[in-house]
């Protein structure tokens, strides 16, 4: 872990403005929130389009020069896909020709910062329905992140596998130990890997009960009337279906633990948020 905790710079386009409280600029986190998402949305903007793309995509953050960074240090985000799509082409052509072809020494590290395509990545957990005595008081307890960075195409091999193990990885722990691998020469033609350095990003987060004005809370016969509290929400990870041409009988120790201990933290997270204050 770094000496102190490090924040993400509070931008104009990354600062929460409503429920402020419920901000938090931490990268330990928000790169939790985004590590433990199995599915990330990503936007960016297509050229000759009116609107912004989103794409669902499998990501991690991670840190190819210091493979044991911690959650709390500064890591680039990688995404996995496939190498002819729209997105993986648009990174392999940006080429920032909007920068002067003779920039001054500032402009040279704005330009360095900012090489890349654009892009906003977008992670949640819904956590909890929290019921309330009128509809407008209705919440849910959730956790959210959203960081913005440019992504550019990872070249180097080593790099390549380093972040499509990575990936792997985060869908089920020691997976990709435990597959055919390395990837033959048709997977890594077939594959791109997006490594996005992050300018700035968020969380924000919602734990606890119900809470309703206080005329409400002072009407004797809406209190007897409407149930009010929590309802937690989590995923759960049912028994493994094997495959038709499976031919290991059991499923894999590994891949057992994992999701009975993935299900229990689940649950335990979820009733924690309802009884939070």
């Amino acid at each position: 872990m770094p000496l102190r905790e490090l924040q993400y710079p509070t931008e104009p386009y990354s600062k929460v403005n409503r429920h402020k409280d419920r901000a938090d600029y931490a990268l330990e986190t928000i790169h939790q929130i985004v590590n433990s998402c199995p599915m990330l949305h990503v936007s960016f903007q297509p050229p000759n389009s009116h609107f912004p793309a989103v794409l669902p995509m499998i990501g991690q953050m991670g840190s190819f020069a210091r493979p044991s960074a911690d959650l709390g240090d500064v890591l680039d985000l990688y995404l996995h896909g496939y190498v002819s799509s729209r997105m993986m082409n648009m990174a392999r052509n940006n080429n920032n020709n909007n920068h002067p072809s003779s920039p001054d020494a500032s402009q040279q590290q704005q330009q360095e910062e900012e090489k890349g395509l654009p892009v906003t990545i977008c992670a949640s957990h819904l956590d909890g329905l929290v019921l309330a005595l009128t509809p407008n008081s209705h919440s849910y307890n959730y956790r959210s992140a959203v960081l913005f960075g440019h992504a550019t195409l990872v070249t180097d091999p080593a790099e390549k596998l380093y972040a499509m193990e990575l990936i792997t990885n985060s869908v089920a722990p020691q997976r990709w130990q435990n597959t055919r691998v390395p990837p033959n020469a048709a997977e890594m033609q077939s594959t791109s890997v997006l490594r996005v350095r992050i300018a700035s990003g968020s969380a924000k987060i919602r734990s606890g009960g119900p809470h309703d004005d206080r005329g409400d809370m002072e009407d004797e016969a809406l209190l007897d009337r409407v149930w009010t509290g929590v309802v937690p929400v989590y995923s759960v990870m049912g028994d493994p279906v094997a495959g038709e041409y499976n031919r290991v009988k059991e499923v894999p120790g590994y891949l057992e633990s994992w999701r009975r201990e993935a299900n229990k933290d689940a649950e335990e997270l979820a009733r924690e948020a309802a009884g939070r204050a």
